[in-house]
């Protein structure tokens, strides 16, 4: 997922993105712990973009 992408969603668009994200990181999570998970690399790609729409979102609430 681009910054630039993010960037054109309204504040809405991005909680629900959050929120996608976060049940996915949940996901993975629980995949992990339960020795399912297979690609570890999901784990900080997911992280990553949760840090990536926060940000936009701290960026659209100083504006």
């Amino acid at each position: 997922m681009k910054p630039s992408e993010l960037r054109g969603k309204s504040g809405e668009e991005l909680q629900k993105e959050l929120e996608g994200l976060m049940r996915a990181q949940f996901g993975l999570r629980m995949q992990l712990a339960t020795q399912q998970l297979s690609n570890t690399s999901q784990m900080k790609k997911v992280k990553r973009d949760i840090a990536r729409v926060r940000t936009i979102m701290r960026e659209k609430a100083a504006k």
